[in-house]
């Protein structure tokens, strides 16, 4: 088997770039029997995905009209709609989608990390450590479910469930938690039978699948006269120019020099060669802003536990309104500040939880390896650390500017949801789509040297 794209590879590439041309890569990978029927099962999972967005809680009482406007106005309703499809829209079985899954998963990732017992036993425990904390991952991912279930239809506000009674709410809440389930488990099938990570290629879908709707909008838009043509030029552009950029970080490496030492097997000699260690600029990826945006929306959850007049709930929608980024008032600038300090915290934070430099000091110096001009040891180390700073700042600044565009491109438009194309949104479904297509491309070159 050829390769046609392979002779395109640019001298001295980074490790997370690709090899292949998108077109040659499909192609190739769709001439394969075994790659076809992964790509395929995907595809039969993305149409379940479709079905089950479509498909509403079987529970009358919500207002649609009223909760058109609260999507139009509220940017968190809107950021769950988009990530959802636009199953949050339908008040779909789905609407409540991956978030708890994803909520539970960084928490649960967070306390191994910083727990030595079960950091140990995640390292030491094979196969029953995994099925431990797969099953820690499902009773925190019901109980953040129960709570964001009730909390979302208490935000939602009288306007638009003032005809649902307690026994109404917790039958919608038990359906969406139910479709919640039902789409880990589907993730599950896309990883155990697919190509990639099947809850990252889910949560792909749904924003591939809410991009038609924002489309429509700024085209309806554009064609009642509610927004110039040069406006909905500029943000393609903008869409374009984020996107060149989120490709551009993703795959942006600093690679380091490992010169390896030259070893005397009898008469033959061994070693001597240059490698490289890789640093992405872009290392922690997306999870500093799903960080952020968590908690800067965790005091409005909070107040929905609360009447909407008592001083508690004024109280949390008070913070929430210094956490939250708005261009359109005072305190949203305090909450731009906010947002961006969290970014930048939580990427040296996951840095630095990840990315071990003294096990790799270690383990250079035991390998009799070394940085060329660095002695091994203390050096390497404090080299490393400085090296690692450098490049997390730049790519904090990086997430800090794509996750700001969501906030910007509304101002645009003058639309809520055309966001939603952007930051955080945009961020998820190129990083998602450049690490599948290295999944392929990785299948198709093993099966290159094994045929």
């Amino acid at each position: 088997m050829s390769f046609p794209g392979q002779a395109a590879k640019r001298s001295g590439a980074g490790d997370k770039g690709l090899r292949m041309n998108l077109f040659d890569t499909l192609r190739l990978a769709w001439a394969d029997s075994d790659l076809r029927g992964r790509l395929q099962f995907i595809l039969a999972i993305f149409l379940v995905y479709v079905i089950g967005v479509h498909v509403p809680v079987p529970i009358q009482g919500i207002n649609p009209t009223a909760l058109t406007k609260l999507l139009e106005g509220n940017q968190f309703f809107s950021m769950i709609n988009a990530i959802g499809g636009g199953a949050f829209k339908r008040v779909s079985i789905f609407a409540l989608g991956l978030g708890p899954y994803i909520v539970s998963s960084i928490i649960l990732q967070v306390l191994t990390l910083g727990n030595p017992k079960w950091k140990e036993e995640m390292k030491e425990g094979g196969e029953y450590a995994k099925r431990q904390q797969n099953k820690r991952t499902r009773f925190l991912t019901i109980a953040i479910g129960l709570f964001q279930g009730f909390g979302l239809l208490n935000l939602m506000g009288p306007q638009v469930t003032g005809s649902l009674d307690m026994f109404d709410r917790t039958w919608i809440v038990l359906f969406w938690l139910s479709g919640s389930m039902m789409l880990l488990w589907l993730g599950e099938q896309v990883s155990e039978r697919g190509i990639g990570n099947g809850i990252s290629m889910l949560i792909f879908a749904g924003i591939v699948i809410a991009l038609p709707g924002v489309l429509d909008v700024v085209g309806k838009s554009v064609a009642n006269g509610t927004i110039a043509w040069w406006r909905a030029a500029l943000l393609g552009v903008m869409f374009f120019a984020t996107t060149w950029l989120i490709v551009l970080f993703t795959v942006a490496q600093r690679r380091i020099p490992i010169q390896h030492m030259r070893r005397n097997f009898g008469t033959r000699q061994v070693g001597g060669q240059v490698s490289y260690l890789p640093i992405a600029v872009s290392m922690a990826g997306v999870i500093p802003i799903i960080f952020a945006i968590t908690l800067i929306y965790l005091p409005s959850q909070f107040a929905a536990a609360f009447p909407p007049g008592s001083a508690i709930h004024q109280t949390l929608m008070t913070i929430e309104r210094f956490l939250s980024p708005n261009f359109t008032r005072w305190e949203g600038y305090v909450g731009l500040l906010v947002y961006t300090g969290m970014i930048f915290f939580f990427t040296y934070f996951w840095t630095a939880l990840t990315y071990n430099v003294d096990d790799i000091a270690d383990n250079l110096k035991r390998g009799g390896s070394y940085i060329q001009g660095i002695r091994p040891g203390r050096q390497t180390r404090d080299f490393l650390n400085g090296v690692i700073s450098r490049v997390t700042f730049i790519g904090s600044v990086f997430l800090a500017l794509a996750a700001m565009t969501q906030f910007i491109m509304p101002l645009i438009a003058n639309i809520t949801s055309i966001g939603l194309i952007a930051g955080t949104s945009l961020l998820i479904m190129v990083s998602v789509a450049l690490e599948t297509m290295r999944q392929i491309e990785a299948n198709l070159i093993t099966k290159q040297y094994e045929g």
